[in-house]
């Protein structure tokens, strides 16, 4: 059985608030934060001449993004800013191979390359742990706890900000293939990777009383577009694979949650991995094409329960969806590995849960947890879902302060279930998974990091002139391949 290439990533963009000023600046703010982070890093040396997004998967290349227009109406402004560009980027490597960076109004960490699925949650927890402890130190030198940080995807303003997951694919896949195979499944992902949220931000549905599944769902405008700041996409067309050209994409998926349960991240990505490898194998798949995808989005998140149109004239479940995928997965990949074991058996347990009980996923799923505990909330306070404390309580369930974050108490209270150990964590805060590309970059990060020029996803520039191209390193034989040219 074919098998894509298990390397997956997580970029999450984090709010960031300062509670002392009336007007605080979020470019100064994110840019302090990162100057404040204390782990091996390089700084301020990543090579932004290796980036390129405006090449689309659909086989053109876009002269202009709507990106490109904001990014120059914040140029205009930071021009008053005593700051050049790479200066407000404040870019830092990390040893255990990731990139902590101020994406302009939001500081951004993106895990290392990880080739397995537990690998890459501990790098995303682990994020959480730096980002936190960035934000301490920062709070340190003010001397209060002003900053405060959220891993969540809005500030209930009309912003929304991204987590996007990302997959090693074969280039020889088909696009029309992926997006066939991938979109009724990412529409229904949701049910158990949304990370919940009270009321909509969507002028559609500003109406809308009570939890959502997810944050992102409010914000989807397209089926496919290679923007990500407007028209954000199902499915995004971005083709930058950070690897070889001629035989990979990078899928670029931006409609996810950022989840605070770990193994809600966990079923997201493994989920997704799985139905890739059985749109890579050539297998039959789940026969199902809605007609409104898009539209379905945001039906789906306000109503979990909801029956979709399909082209065909029928009508489905947004269960039965999910439920399809997962029989054509258990078919095929039951008994591979011990991670798709347990993809595979979480996944057909959180499903019959919210099939026949839906109140056990109350100690696992995002939405489900905040379910549960703003339902409490309001009984105790006899308040109802259009309260204004609401919004503010989820927000608190993001926050990344273990004193402050409504998550971080559940944690504390063991009311949520743990997928990993103190140990994994802290491995992961300190050093890049094995076998991967990462390890390189980390290892010279921690040992040669006064030496290096520039760094990149790709490679990493000496400055003696050693160049290190990190391009077409895959897999683990790759790695024990790799060497210095000039």
């Amino acid at each position: 059985m074919k098998e894509i290439v298990p390397l997956l990533g997580l970029e999450t963009e984090y709010g960031i608030i300062r509670e002392d000023l009336e007007d605080s600046d979020p470019v100064e703010e994110s840019m302090k934060l990162l100057k404040s982070c204390a782990q091996k890093s390089v700084f301020g040396k990543w090579a932004y001449s290796q980036e390129n997004s405006h090449q689309d998967m659909r086989g053109f290349q876009v002269s202009s993004l709507a990106q490109d227009e904001e990014e120059d109406a914040f140029c205009a402004q930071d021009r008053k800013r005593p700051y050049s560009y790479l200066e407000m980027k404040c870019d830092r490597v990390l040893a255990n191979g990731a990139r902590f960076y101020n994406d302009h109004t939001h500081p951004e960490y993106s895990t290392p390359e990880c080739n397995s699925l537990f690998s890459l949650v501990a790098h995303d927890v682990a994020g959480e742990r730096i980002v936190a402890e960035s934000t301490n130190l920062r709070n340190q030198e003010i001397g209060e706890k002003a900053v405060q940080v959220f891993k969540n995807n809005t500030d209930y303003s009309g912003h929304s900000y991204g987590t996007h997951d990302n997959y090693l694919v074969p280039r020889d896949i088909p696009f029309d293939l992926l997006v066939k195979g991938l979109v009724p499944f990412l529409v229904t992902r949701q049910l158990y990777a949304g990370a919940g949220k009270v009321g909509s931000e969507n002028p559609k549905t500003k109406d809308f009383k009570g939890i959502q599944l997810a944050q992102r769902s409010d914000f989807i405008e397209k089926v496919l577009s290679i923007e990500t700041m407007t028209q954000r996409p199902i499915i995004n067309t971005r083709d930058e694979p950070h690897s070889s050209r001629n035989q990979y994409r990078r899928l670029h998926l931006i409609m996810g949650d950022a989840n605070m349960s770990a193994y809600a991240t966990a079923l997201k990505v493994g989920s997704t991995l799985l139905v890739l490898n059985l749109i890579a194998s050539g297998v039959t798949l789940p026969d199902i094409e809605l007609e409104n995808p898009v539209e379905d989005v945001l039906r789906v998140s306000q109503d979990k329960n909801a029956i979709l149109k399909r082209n065909s004239g029928n009508s489905i479940a947004a269960l039965e969806i999910q439920e399809s995928y997962l029989e054509a997965v258990e078919q095929n990949y039951s008994g591979g590995n011990k991670e798709s074991d347990w993809i595979i058996q979480e996944w057909k347990r959180t499903l019959d849960e919210f099939k026949h009980n839906p109140e056990k996923l109350s100690d696992r799923i995002d939405w489900a947890i905040k379910e549960k505990l703003f339902t409490e909330f309001m009984e105790t306070e006899n308040m109802d879902w259009d309260d204004p404390m609401l919004q503010s309580l989820d927000l608190e369930y993001h926050n990344i302060d273990p004193d402050r974050g409504l998550y971080r108490g559940l944690e504390q209270e063991n009311e949520v279930y743990s997928l990993l150990t103190e140990e994994e964590i802290s491995r992961a805060i300190e050093f890049p998974p094995e076998g991967t590309r990462a390890k390189i970059r980390g290892e010279a990060v921690r040992k040669e990091s006064e030496k290096i020029k520039s760094i990149h996803w790709t490679g990493i520039e000496f400055e003696n002139g050693d160049v290190l191209d990190l391009t077409g390193v895959i897999s683990q034989e790759d790695v024990g391949r790799t060497h210095v040219t000039r």
